[in-house]
């Protein structure tokens, strides 16, 4: 038969399972038998004053506020006592006193994150209604469109430039030669100051400035052939000039100067050109009427009714809309120019020619735009209030220059 081990007298200091927790078995269902100092529980024998009923004890809920650390970090709320009815009467395990009451019912108390909710009659007014999807909005106000430059400046000097060409021109021919000269020294100085603080290139400018002004008069005196000998000295005086420096970056430089040399004084030797002939005079005026009504037509018509860019990556302010103002507006003023200024010239005549200067006009201002985008640079000098430089206004004259004269001399001759 089984050993009935000696049963403590009731009261006595021994434990006791009565009034204490079991430390040999598990509390709850769920929980795992600990085994103390890696022993199994010995088989305990059969106690009549241990079978006593015991009083019925609340499994813990989830939001026990006994066990703290509810789901998700959210303390835990006491919640109302209620009786499971699935368990069984053999399920129960012996709890202690401390476990074996009830607690009273309590309401559950607001979370630190609930917002309280008021009702809408009592909200504040400080709360600014949302608009309505279907309220009309205020339209914004029309953006007026820009020149980009001083209007009132940028005309005050063309009429004072105008005036000085007009007055030299029929004067005396000479003195306009030298506007011309004065001209081209001054935009080789506005180009080549701009490359070398941009681009740091140095190309020489005396040999430049001595040659461009060489070069105007000799095509004004010896024609083309003295335009296109004047040319050639100025290229080897700027190969041998630019030899007293050192060599890094000399055919960089070079290769500017020739550039420079080509593009200003060269081009602007057929205005002088056409001087020498017997309606020199009107031949040149017609040639500056044609090339400053095209820009005035681009500029006017572009501003006025341009929707759609013509060149957005060289020049974003410049239309085709303002291209074909450009092309009406040099048209019609080539008609009455060649009809009533040239000497047997014809209105016909005047359309083929304002057509050409339009678009020789246009590509020279979008090749000197590339320039300037490639310096990084918006005008080439300050020195005409509203214009810019004095490259700004021959950007358009310089390419038409040999278009014009070379039309003319086919229409009319060289005489």
């Amino acid at each position: 038969m089984p050993i009935v081990p000696e049963v403590p007298a009731h009261g006595g200091t021994q434990d006791d399972d009565r009034g204490a927790v079991r430390t040999d078995g598990p509390l709850f269902r769920d929980e795992a038998p600990q085994h103390q100092g890696g022993r199994p529980p010995q088989p305990r024998s059969y106690d009549p004053r241990q079978q006593q009923p015991q009083p019925y004890a609340a499994q813990p809920h989830a939001y026990d506020t006994r066990h703290p650390g509810g789901p998700y970090g959210i303390p835990a709320q006491p919640q109302p006592y209620e009786i499971p009815q699935h368990q069984h009467q053999h399920d129960q395990q012996p709890q202690s006193p401390s476990r074996s009451h009830p607690q009273p019912y309590e309401a559950p108390q607001p979370r630190p994150y609930d917002t309280p909710q008021t009702p809408p009659a009592h909200r504040t007014a400080s709360q600014n209604p949302e608009p309505m999807p279907d309220a009309p909005q205020p339209a914004p106000a029309p953006q007026k469109k820009s020149a980009g430059r001083d209007l009132g400046a940028a005309i005050g000097v063309g009429l004072g430039l105008g005036v000085v060409i007009v007055a030299s021109l029929f004067i005396v021919k000479a003195v306009f030669v030298g506007v011309i000269a004065v001209a081209v020294v001054v935009g080789l100085w506005e180009l080549t100051s701009r490359l070398q603080e941009r681009k740091e290139i140095k190309a020489p400018l005396v040999p430049l400035a001595v040659g461009g002004a060489a070069m105007v008069v000799a095509g004004y005196v010896r024609d083309a052939e003295g335009a296109w000998v004047a040319m050639a000295l100025t290229t080897l005086a700027v190969l041998v000039w630019r030899m007293t420096q050192p060599p890094e970056g000399y055919l960089r430089d070079v290769t500017a100067g020739v550039f420079a040399a080509f593009y200003v004084p060269f081009l602007a030797t057929f205005v002088a050109m056409m001087l020498t002939a017997d309606d020199g005079p009107y031949r040149v005026l017609t040639f500056l009427i044609l090339t400053v009504v095209s820009d005035t037509g681009a500029y006017a018509v572009g501003w006025r009714f341009g929707k759609h860019k013509l060149a957005p990556r060289i020049s974003p302010g410049k239309t085709r809309e303002g291209l074909f103002g450009a092309v009406a507006f040099a048209m019609a003023a080539g008609a009455l120019c060649m009809q009533f200024l040239i000497d047997d010239g014809a209105w016909w005549q005047g359309l083929l020619l304002g057509l050409a200067v339009a678009a020789s006009a246009t590509l020279g201002d979008l090749g000197e735009s590339m320039i300037k985008r490639d310096l990084g640079i918006k005008d080439m000098g300050t020195l005409l209030p509203g214009h810019g430089g004095i490259m700004d206004r021959l950007d358009s004259l310089l390419p038409t220059a040999p278009i014009a004269w070379l039309l003319l001399v086919a229409f009319v001759g060289s005489a």
